[in-house]
């Protein structure tokens, strides 16, 4: 009991450090939205012209503009600084952008370009631009300043990257409208059928032998202080020295995955003695944790049917959120690596830990184990709405604590209504999974 106390007090302590250090964590919301209006200048000349209110807003380079003018001028890098000087009309403002000269040659030539331009300069701009490795790896950077000095659409507009980026918008956007279309319209369902009375009878849920003692052991003993606490001390000097070979974003893709593996094995640890202290008991025939792997088609019709109805009840309390209280900031550092990464070796060791482990190991302990005791010793609802808050204190972000809250209740709804704890890895997974594309598809 003292050992049990004494790890709630640290786990207080963790989070309340871990939370308060989010808000100097950058959000990734503003470079999302900023790569958003990127591809959107990009596709413009391959948008149907119906769609384009649609997909790009009514102007799109005044919005790609006015994103840019939220960065403060001494933070803005030299990629910025072109394209917000490429976007200005006024050679003044240009010159106020660019007044400080670039050390490299090719930025130097089109900052001066940009400065001097006068009117129409394909030569200079194909003498210039053309072998500049810098603007021939940026489709938007030698669109925009091509353009600029005058440069005509057909040399400035990269077809094949135009209908590229159109497609990756179209995606970006069509599909998750039209899944939050669909998930109201199955909440609306499950509502209707609720009050109708015709809802399924949900599977009663097995719960372990164990104590809210034991939980508090295994989540704040093995998951905060051990695995949160005491094994990046351990682990982050052996994983640096393993990765010091290599460069990012390969190095940090692999550290996140060694460091994610290390935090679960003390969790997993504890979980084993615990069970082990239970094995004198008859084990049921769907085992204790109720897996129930198979039917697997079920499962995953569950698990699809589940993040549908969440999305969007997530959406609407992230955006309700950011409308009372604004961006928090705080975002998962992972999601700004997978936003930025092209490595593909780095994106598979990304997938492997956000859409295989993560959703294996926080199931368990969420919705596996700590769920089912604390629905055994205080009520199904109680369940449910506790290992929600755990689950989101556990990101340690202040800003996405209410969506996750919500995933997390919603996660718990499947584990009560399924009787299975298979549907929930599948829908975390689904969730993650659909979170990584989008940010492929955006970066």
């Amino acid at each position: 009991m003292v050992l049990a106390g004494f790890s709630v007090l640290l786990t207080v302590l963790v989070w309340t450090q871990g939370l308060e250090g989010s808000f100097d964590r950058p959000s990734v919301a503003p470079k999302l939205s900023l790569q958003q209006r990127e591809m959107a200048l990009l596709a413009q000349t391959e948008i149907p012209e119906p769609f384009k209110p649609v997909l790009l807003g009514l102007e799109p380079e005044l919005a790609f503009q006015q994103a840019l003018k939220e960065i403060p001028l001494e933070e803005m890098n030299k990629r910025e600084k072109i394209l917000l000087a490429s976007l200005e009309d006024s050679v003044s403002r240009r010159k106020d952008i660019l007044k400080t000269p670039f050390e490299e040659k090719d930025f130097l030539q089109v900052r001066n370009l940009l400065l001097n331009s006068s009117g129409p300069q394909e030569d200079v701009l194909l003498e210039n631009l053309k072998g500049s490795e810098n603007f021939e790896k940026d489709p938007l950077l030698f669109q925009t300043v091509c353009l600029a000095i005058g440069g005509d659409i057909d040399i400035c507009v990269d077809t094949n990257v135009a209908k590229s980026s159109a497609i990756r918008l179209a995606t970006s956007q069509i599909l998750p409208f039209a899944a939050t279309l669909l998930g109201i319209c199955l909440l609306i369902r499950y509502l209707w059928m609720f009050v109708k009375n015709k809802t399924a009878a949900w599977t009663p849920v097995l719960s372990l032998p164990l104590t809210l003692t034991d939980m508090v052991l295994l989540v704040s003993g093995g998951f905060v202080v051990l695995g949160e606490v005491i094994s990046p001390i351990l682990v982050v000097p052996i994983s640096s020295a393993l990765t010091k070979s290599l460069t990012s974003p390969l190095s940090d893709s692999l550290k996140v995955l060694i460091g994610y593996i290390s935090m679960t094995i003390p969790t997993l640890f504890i979980l084993r003695q615990q069970l082990h202290g239970i094995r004198h008991l008859d084990r049921p025939s769907n085992g204790w944790l109720q897996w129930r792997f198979f039917p697997i088609g079920q499962a995953f019709l569950s698990a699809v049917r589940g993040w549908l109805m969440v999305l969007p009840l997530v959406l609407f309390i992230a955006w309700l959120m950011n409308l009372l209280v604004g961006d928090q900031g705080g975002s998962n550092p992972l999601l700004e690596l997978v936003l930025g990464s092209r490595d593909p070796l780095a994106l598979i060791l990304l997938v492997l830990t956000t859409v295989v482990l993560a959703p294996l190991f926080e199931e368990l302990v969420f919705r596996g184990v700590l769920l089912p005791v604390v629905a055994k010793e205080l009520g199904s609802a109680w369940g449910v709405i506790v290992s929600a808050i755990v689950f989101a204190l556990a990101h340690l972000s202040v800003g996405e604590l209410p969506p996750l809250l919500v995933l997390g209740i919603g996660l718990g709804f499947l584990r009560l209504s399924s009787g299975r704890l298979f549907p929930c890895v599948l829908m975390h997974s689904l969730w993650n999974g659909v979170t990584f594309t989008s940010l492929i598809l955006i970066g």
